[in-house]
């Protein structure tokens, strides 16, 4: 925070005490009477020209902040020299202006005018840079540690925490009013004395905004007479100086600090014990402490001190509260990430619970579509039982054909046999035929279960390779963040590995089962395949064999003779039995074709469909 901001904060202090009707506008003649204050306390020319001119064309009217802002900057803040002035005179001037209107202890007071000033000065300090000021509840836990640091008492918690659990606290944070009645109520400080507390406040208002990083009496070893002598040392990033006595009225000398200096510990001499020196380019300074504890504080801060100047620091309680607020602002990050990672695994468990009724659905349905493919199956049984039983009443029919015709038909014996023999072939065929066509339809529908499972299971690698892909790349930026974050995001990454592993394993797994289900569907089409051959060979032998002879027919003999040939007349009966066998034959012929037509209709279906097609 630079010294131009220091200065806005305590300014908008001033400025918002003269807005009486809290309209954000104040009268020019109120800011004369500010900027001609603050020409003084900055020792800044004076300039009484300079406000008329910049708001001539508003005469009449009050001037708002924004308004303000512009000559502010031009005409005071641009013109302000650091060291020509006392930051703590302007702080006192704004303070004057904005405690008449603003601070009103009600009751038994426990600060004291100037003690009030300092907590204000301290809250100007640790107070965030935006406007309307407030401080954050982490920051005036930070200033009453160090009160109570300096009186010696452990800090009240419990009446800490109930003031910061109230609801304009936690959404806002502290103004500095309520950040004074806090320290008025004496909740925080029940039971000390009002000078122990003057004390204290005083010790951290000078460390604070003093930047004063450590006093105390060090005895001094003089440059000329070389005796020793007790002062009173306050030490600053950039300066030791060195006092007569503790008020600080009478200054003896001041050491400048730089990256040439260094501090070394003495061994004890001259009487003296505790000793260390500071040394510097052109001299060296014997201390002496009061024991082995200060000496080594007073080393450490020196050190210190010499620190920030080489890091071009004026303030260590300015780096202090920047890195603060930067663990604030990571926290802040931290939180959101787990609040961003819990939404995101809260969508992973609905997205979950959707998918997992989803495949209750398509449970649900393939069970319809079993029940369906049952029952068609079941019609088609029936159907076969039918045709079968239509075949037996026509086998029934031709073998009492048979039986009447044997007393008539002795000479057509043979012929009557290979007949048999041939319909005996044609049933064997039919039954094979049906067998044929029973495994091709149970092939198609394995194919086809196999194809479906086949899918399934390689929409569920895909998905599983992209959740495992999104788990390394959150893997690989959990692991960046616990470089940063060091040990507090390890057991978040030891969950996220053991999911990869999990991830892993289940995807080993749905590439095992889609191997299976591969070596599944190739059995599959390979009994298809076999299956089609099989009817493809019977659809052949029965063609061959739908090609009946004739009864009676005869060879010819030498000379043409047709001796013994009888011509039957249509009252024959064996020409009544040729006729009906005639007709046995042609109707079992079409039964055949019509199976073959409804095989050749149902291949052609299938092939329609866009499945496998029966090489």
């Amino acid at each position: 925070m630079d010294l131009r901001s220091e200065l806005l904060k305590s300014i908008w202090y001033a400025f918002t005490a003269l807005d009486v009707e809290k309209s954000g506008k104040v009268s020019k003649s109120q800011l004369k009477v500010l900027s001609h204050n603050l020409y003084t306390v900055l020792g800044i020319p004076h300039d009484p020209a300079a406000l008329e001119e910049h708001f001539r064309d508003d005469d009449d009217g009050p001037v708002s902040s924004q308004g303000y802002m512009p000559y502010l900057n031009k005409y005071i803040l641009d013109k302000v020299v650091e060291g020509t002035f006392v930051k703590e005179n302007v702080d006192e001037l704004c303070w004057t202006l904005t405690a008449k209107k603003n601070y009103r202890p009600e009751g038994k007071s426990i600060l004291p005018g100037t003690d009030a000033f300092r907590m204000w000065c301290l809250f100007i300090f640790l107070s965030e840079d935006r406007y309307p000021l407030v401080i954050v509840s982490d920051e005036v836990e930070y200033l009453l540690k160090k009160l109570c640091m300096a009186m010696s008492v452990e800090l009240n918690c419990v009446e800490l925490e109930d003031f910061i659990s109230q609801d304009s606290v936690q959404q806002n944070g502290f103004t500095v009013w309520a950040f004074l009645k806090m320290m008025n109520s004496g909740k925080l400080t029940r039971g000390l004395a009002k000078e122990t507390i003057s004390m204290a406040i005083e010790e951290v208002y000078r460390e604070i905004v003093g930047d004063v990083l450590k006093e105390g009496y060090l005895w001094k070893k003089g440059q000329l007479r070389r005796n020793w002598t007790e002062r009173w040392f306050t030490l600053r990033p950039s300066t030791l100086v060195y006092f007569a006595s503790e008020d600080r009225k009478e200054r003896k000398g001041s050491i400048q600090l730089d990256g040439n200096c260094c501090v070394e510990v003495l061994p004890d001499r001259d009487g003296k014990r505790c000793m260390f020196c500071l040394k510097t380019l052109t001299k060296t300074y014997e201390l002496s402490a009061s024991d082995t504890k200060q000496r080594q504080e007073w080393t450490t801060a020196i050190q210190t001190a010499i620190r920030l100047f080489v890091e071009g620091k004026n303030s260590l309680h300015k780096d202090l509260k920047l890195k603060r607020r930067e663990q604030r602002e990571q926290r802040e990050k931290r939180r959101e990430a787990k609040e961003q990672e819990l939404q995101r695994l809260r969508a992973l468990q609905e997205e979950r619970e959707r998918k997992m009724a989803e495949l209750e659905l398509l449970k649900e349905a393939q069970k319809q579509a079993q029940a369906l493919l049952e029952q068609d199956e079941q019609r088609r049984k029936q159907q076969h039982e039918q045709l079968q039983h239509a075949l037996e009443i026509q086998l029934k029919e031709a073998e009492e054909a048979r039986a009447s015709m044997q007393a008539e038909m002795a000479v057509k014996e043979a012929e009557a046999e290979r007949q048999r023999t041939r319909i005996k072939e044609l049933e064997a065929m039919q039954q094979r035929l049906e067998d044929a066509l029973q495994q091709e339809i149970k092939a198609r529908q394995d194919e086809e279960a196999f194809r479906y499972a086949q899918a399934r299971l390689l929409a569920e690698e895909e998905e599983k390779m992209t959740a495992l892909m999104a788990l390394r790349e959150e893997q690989e930026d959990y692991i960046q963040r616990a470089q940063r974050e060091k040990q507090e995001l390890k057991q978040e990454m030891e969950c996220k590995s053991r999911a990869l592993d999990d991830a892993q394993i289940q995807l080993e797994e749905v590439r095992a089962n889609r191997h299976r289900v591969d070596q599944d569907v190739v059995d599959a089409q390979r009994k298809l395949r076999q299956a089609s051959t099989n009817v493809k060979h019977w659809n052949v032998q029965m063609n061959r064999l739908m090609h009946p002879i004739g009864p009676g027919e005869k060879k010819s003999t030498g000379g043409g003779s047709f001796s013994g040939f009888r011509i039957p007349s249509q009252k024959d009966p064996g020409l009544r039995l040729k006729q009906k066998t005639d007709d046995q034959n042609e109707e079992s012929k079409e039964n055949v074709d019509n199976i073959s037509g409804c095989e050749g209709d149902w291949r052609l279906s299938q092939t329609s469909n866009g499945d496998m097609e029966i090489p």
